[in-house]
């Protein structure tokens, strides 16, 4: 069975039965008028329920809300982290200054970001920091968000083949991704997978 264009979907079980990236997921939104905003499972979620015809209440406290230009605006310690957050060249200098040259985005610190608006840019910068001492001291492998499938995979084929190369773990990432599995996680069968 091959994987069905997105538009021709017509149940939330069906849609979740196959993998499509967030960038998939935020096309076939805006074609159903349902909101965009949020993790790639939260935004499935909300388009299989559109697709049932339920509707769903979004839940939670408001996060500051603003349209601070973080590409442009002149960062501080001070400044609140709002849902308008972004990284990028000018949020990356700015942390490489705060944190030194070592600072990268993680998956653990973009994720503290993403639930932390409201915080200041001075928390972020501590998180950060303790982010970093823990993994030291632990020697821990970051926690990679369920929403990430790509990255889960690739990291459980190499645990799997660590003598295989990345361009074989893509190649089996694209066969798997055709099926439909709702969930795409690595298999040792996934090397048996035909090429169609």
């Amino acid at each position: 069975m091959e994987r069905p264009d997105i538009s021709t979907i017509s149940t939330g079980q069906e849609l979740k039965r196959w993998y499509w990236s967030k960038a998939e997921l935020i096309l076939f939104a805006r074609t159903r008028g349902v909101r965009q905003a949020g993790s790639k499972f939260d935004l499935l979620d909300r388009l299989a329920n559109d697709l049932d015809g339920k509707t769903t209440r979004e839940a939670g406290p408001k996060k500051p809300s603003s349209s601070t230009p973080w590409a442009k605006e002149t960062l501080t310690l001070e400044m609140v982290i709002t849902d308008s957050y972004k990284n990028g060249e000018n949020t990356r200098r700015f942390f490489k200054e705060q944190c030194g040259q070592d600072f990268a985005f993680s998956i653990p610190f973009m994720a503290w970001m993403k639930v932390n608006a409201g915080k200041k840019l001075k928390d972020a910068v501590e998180e950060w920091k303790r982010l970093q001492k823990a993994r030291k001291e632990q020697k821990q492998v970051s926690d990679i968000p369920e929403s990430n499938q790509y990255n889960q995979y690739i990291r459980d084929f190499f645990a799997d083949n660590p003598n295989r190369t990345i361009v074989d773990a893509r190649y089996y990432w694209k066969l798997k991704r055709k099926l439909p599995l709702g969930k795409h996680r690595y298999e040792r069968t996934d090397l048996e997978l035909p090429d169609n």
